[in-house]
């Protein structure tokens, strides 16, 4: 599972590197981007604390 998640973010930053040498015009949602990368982080602490996940 751990490496299936590792794998899913190289993809998704990958395709946003893409996206953003395409077009130019449009913003990124840097918060966004931030609560998904913390949310995470947050599932991948609580599951090395608790042991469940």
């Amino acid at each position: 599972m751990l490496r299936l998640v590792v794998i899913a973010l190289f993809v998704v930053v990958i395709w946003v590197l893409i996206l953003k040498l395409l077009d130019r015009k449009r913003p990124l949602d840097w918060n966004g981007i931030a609560f998904a990368i913390g949310f995470i982080a947050l599932a991948f602490y609580l599951r090395h604390v608790t042991g469940m996940g």
